[in-house]
């Protein structure tokens, strides 16, 4: 019977120790388990951040490609806008130069007389001439075809030594009208007139 009992307290003492076995070894299995799933969740998480910056960095250089895109653009618009301008600003050459003289107080048939001496001739003879005119109307004459000259020269570039009266206009200006006493207290009109004169110069090709 002892024997028998010692048998029965050996296989009670296997059995009770083989669960502890089993106990103390699940635990280990899993605790190695959850590590392997960090590595797995943390290589997971590695993947979506790469991906993200990728991503950010492909972002940046399409907004500096837009950005540079953009500049160039600007550029181009603002040199076709200077282009245009450019363009607009360009007149046609001047050919001609004027110049005038209002209500010169000297009558136009009187003046006349003196534009039709220097009417055609280059601005260097039309002088001379003037310089050896005996007329009251020489002076303003004179004075207006210099004016022509000097506008011509200094405003649109041309040479002094080309150019020649190509018109010369004189018309009526203000009229004066003045009364003059005459026998028996009546009177006579008198009409004092000016004259409008203007000169065209132009290159003689």
């Amino acid at each position: 019977m002892a024997e028998e009992k010692k048998t029965v307290k050996k296989a009670a003492a296997k059995t009770a120790d083989k669960p502890e076995t089993k106990a103390k070894k699940a635990p280990a299995k899993k605790a190695e388990a959850p590590e392997t799933e960090k590595k797995v969740t943390k290589k997971a998480a590695a993947k979506p951040a790469e991906e993200a910056k990728v991503e950010k960095k492909a972002a940046k250089a399409a907004e500096k490609e837009a950005k540079a895109a953009d500049k160039e653009a600007k550029k181009a618009e603002k040199a076709a806008k200077k282009e245009a301008a450019k363009k607009v600003e360009e007149k046609p050459k001047v050919t001609e130069a004027t110049a005038f003289a209002r209500d010169v107080r000297i009558t136009p048939r009187k003046v006349r007389l003196v534009a039709d001496l220097v009417r055609g001739k280059s601005v260097k003879d039309a002088l001379g001439v003037l310089a050896i005119c005996n007329r009251v109307a020489k002076t303003p004459v004179e004075k207006i075809i210099r004016s022509a000259a000097a506008n011509a020269v200094n405003n649109f570039g041309m040479d002094e030594k080309k150019l020649y009266i190509a018109e010369i206009q004189v018309g009526d200006g203000l009229k004066i009208k003045r009364y003059i006493p005459r026998a028996k207290g009546s009177a006579s009109p008198i009409v004092k007139r000016n004259s409008h004169i203007r000169i065209v110069v132009k290159e003689r090709n």
